[in-house]
C-alpha cells in the first residue's frame, strides 16, 4: 500500500495517537505517576497551540517527503478549530500529527523518536 496516498487527515488521525503515546511515555520515565498529574503534563505537549509550536522546531529537518505530508496534512479540509488553538496553529498541528501518522504506517520508529526528541526537547 502507498501510504503517501492516505487521507491527510486519517494520517494526523493516527498520528495524534502515536504523539500522544510517546507524550506519555516521556512523561512517565520523567517520573510523573499520578494520572492527574501526568493528564495535566500531557497537556502541555499535545494540545494545537503546543503542537504549532513543537512543529517549528523540526521544520527544518524535515525530508521531502515529510515536507509534502505536512502539506497535505495542513491543508486538509476537516478541521474543527477548537477555541484555544488559532486556525494557523490548528493547521500546523494537523500537518505535525500527520508527518507522524505516516512514519508510523512506514514503521520508521527510528525517524519517530528522531523527531520527536527535536520537536520536544525539554522531554
Amino acid at each position: 500500500m502507498d501510504f503517501f496516498q492516505l487521507n491527510a487527515g486519517a494520517l494526523a488521525y493516527l498520528g495524534d495517537s502515536v504523539l500522544e503515546c510517546l507524550v506519555r511515555q516521556a512523561l512517565i520515565l520523567k517520573g510523573y505517576e499520578k494520572s492527574a498529574h501526568l493528564n495535566k503534563e500531557a497537556l502541555n505537549y499535545v494540545t494545537a497551540v503546543n503542537q504549532c509550536k513543537a512543529f517549528h522546531n523540526i521544520e527544518g529537518c524535515l525530508t521531502e517527503t515529510e515536507s509534502a505530508i505536512f502539506k497535505r496534512g495542513k491543508n486538509c479540509s476537516h478541521l474543527n478549530i477548537p477555541k484555544s488553538a488559532s486556525p494557523i496553529e490548528y493547521k500546523t498541528a494537523t500537518g505535525f500529527e500527520a508527518i507522524f501518522g505516516y512514519l508510523h504506517l512506514t514503521k520508521d520508529n527510528n525517524r519517530i523518536n528522531e523527531l520527536f526528541t527535536l520537536a520536544y526537547p525539554e522531554l
